[in-house]
């Protein structure tokens, strides 16, 4: 199969306080999951985000703190980088909306829409608080939705229905900074011909074929409603200036265009740090590349309208392949948010729960479809019940086995029984089906199939029972150990993805090197390999009454 080169997009986070499990499970482990997939079969894969520093989220946390919006980003961003290290998620770059190349790729972006005749002037009214003197960006004024009726919406769109908002839509609105009521003013701007897009994205939307029906529905919903031009600029001046200077100062591009430009200045960035700065052209402009945006459903209208107008109008670059966007993880109930405290801070997690444990019963509870409700006592059944008691002990009581009756030595198998074949083959199924479901970015379906694996192991040596028939066939039973081997081997393959370290362990354990990396196929345990040492994969975990 030719290996094809892979654009893994993740959201990009606002860079004003810390994540909680719903954004890992909503945007961040699923792309990680999938890239490892698309590495291990050869692809060419490159996984990108970074902070999202320019975001009003974050002048307003400046604001409240009273310090600058770089004070909030320092703090912040590095704190990302954590994360990543403590669930070993990989990006090739995750940066920032601060840099010199984010500026160049988004300023250029700019000219060639202006260029192209996508851009135009015109003056506006947009909200202006009076007790402050200065014009409210879209996160500085909240108020009533006008669709659901959710009292606390943001100028820019209500979390509850997921509507996108202009400012002035809002009932009964309201600054941030005061609490007044803002009055309307002149100001002028930049606007985006974004209603010249109606057509040719509806085509587009159109001719996707595999993408999750709520993403699809919700765009080509929006689409069809009718998209009307929207302001590009804003009156603002934490973000990335405009490169013509036409409109006076104190103007930024609007954070709302600029922030998903990251997709195209993040690839650019790592080329210029490889030392060949057209490197990323590879991803871009090859029309049999392909691209995957992970975000989460509230980012669905950038990511299968917007974001694909943009690069229609700017020409020349590819088009998603693919939005999977999640849906949302909730906590008993509501959703999860770290602005309104709902949900545990990532800390808690990462205090009581070993990595590939947590990443495990994560991705088992993904979002992909429908709201998926959290529970701790969830997470701990399933690393218990599904890592200790099946899959570790699998490969424990197999590894021991060897070791007790072979000096720790697979066997060479003799003749193979009906039961051993069918075995063989489930394993060689497991990797393939696994492989499928990820190819769909089915990751929720992929780790219950590879999970299969591991208990048809389990059944597979409980039914043959070696520890009896040692007593009277030794060959036998380790013909019986070399078919399990297999089947373990296979199992964390498919597990790979999801829990990379304690799967490699195994693998390297059972004498196939990681070394070059995990490759996507179901692998052979050679007779005569000395099974490696492995302590116990998995521990298991007691949750105390305070943490209920």
């Amino acid at each position: 199969m030719t290996s094809k080169k892979v654009l893994v997009a993740v959201a990009w986070p606002y860079a004003q306080g810390p994540l909680h499990l719903g954004h890992i499970a909503g945007a961040y482990l699923p792309p990680d999951i999938y890239a490892r997939y698309r590495r291990a079969k050869g692809d060419d894969v490159l996984m990108v985000s970074g902070s999202d520093v320019h975001g009003t989220p974050i002048t307003v946390k400046a604001d409240e703190l009273g310090v600058s919006p770089a004070d909030i980003v320092g703090k912040y961003h590095p704190e990302f980088l954590t994360y990543w290290d403590d669930l070993d998620i990989e990006f090739d770059l995750f940066t920032t909306t601060g840099t010199d190349t984010h500026r160049r790729v988004v300023q250029d972006f700019f000219l060639k829409l202006l260029d192209n005749g996508y851009l135009y002037t015109d003056t506006s009214e947009q909200f202006y608080d009076e007790k402050e003197g200065r014009f409210l960006p879209d996160r500085y004024v909240e108020g009533t939705c006008p669709n659901c009726e959710y009292p606390h919406a943001r100028g820019d769109q209500c979390d509850n229905c997921g509507k996108t908002l202009d400012p002035i839509d809002l009932i009964d609105p309201r600054s941030k900074f005061s609490g007044t009521r803002p009055v309307l003013r002149e100001t002028e701007h930049y606007y985006w011909k974004l209603s010249e897009f109606n057509e040719p994205l509806l085509e587009w939307l159109n001719s996707r074929e595999g993408w999750r029906p709520h993403v699809l529905n919700f765009a080509i919903g929006m689409v069809t409603e009718g998209l009307h031009d929207r302001a590009f600029t804003r009156d603002l001046e934490w973000g990335v200036p405009l490169p013509v200077d036409d409109l006076g100062p104190g103007k930024s591009i609007y954070v709302w265009w600029e922030a998903v430009m990251g997709y195209l200045s993040a690839p650019q960035e790592w080329a210029e740090a490889q030392g060949t700065p057209d490197a990323w052209k590879a991803w871009w402009e090859d029309p049999d590349a392909e691209s995957y945006y992970f975000v989460g459903k509230d980012n669905i209208p950038f990511h299968a309208i917007y974001w694909p107008a943009l690069l229609m109008g700017h020409g020349g670059l590819n088009l998603p392949t693919d939005v999977p966007a999640n849906q949302y993880v909730t906590f008993g109930g509501k959703k999860a948010s770290k602005s309104m405290g709902v949900g545990r801070p990532l800390s808690w997690y990462l205090d009581r729960f070993e990595t590939d444990g947590l990443r495990y019963a994560i991705a088992q509870n993904l979002p992909e479809t429908n709201d998926t409700d959290l529970d701790d006592d969830e997470i701990a059944r399933r690393i218990n019940e599904e890592l200790v008691a099946t899959w570790g002990n699998l490969v424990n009581r197999v590894v021991s086995m060897t070791g007790r009756y072979f000096d720790g030595v697979v066997q060479q198998h003799g003749d193979l029984a009906p039961e051993d074949e069918a075995a063989l083959a489930r394993a060689a199924a497991t990797v393939v089906d696994t492989g499928a479901l990820l190819d769909d970015v089915k990751l929720r379906g992929g780790v219950a199939r590879a999970m299969q694996g591991a208990q048809e192991a389990n059944a597979y040596l409980s039914d043959m029972a070696p520890w009896t028939v040692a007593k009277t066939d030794l060959p036998r039973a380790g013909t019986i150990l070399w078919v399990a081997s297999q089947m373990i081997v296979s199992a964390a393959v498919s597990l790979w993805p999801y829990m990379p370290t304690t799967s490699e362990a195994v693998l390297e354990a059972f004498g196939v090197s990681t070394a070059d990396g995990v490759a996507w196929r179901a692998p052979t345990v050679a007779a005569g390999t000395t099974l490696g040492e492995l302590p116990p994969l998995f521990s298991k975990v007691e949750l105390d009454d305070e943490d209920s």
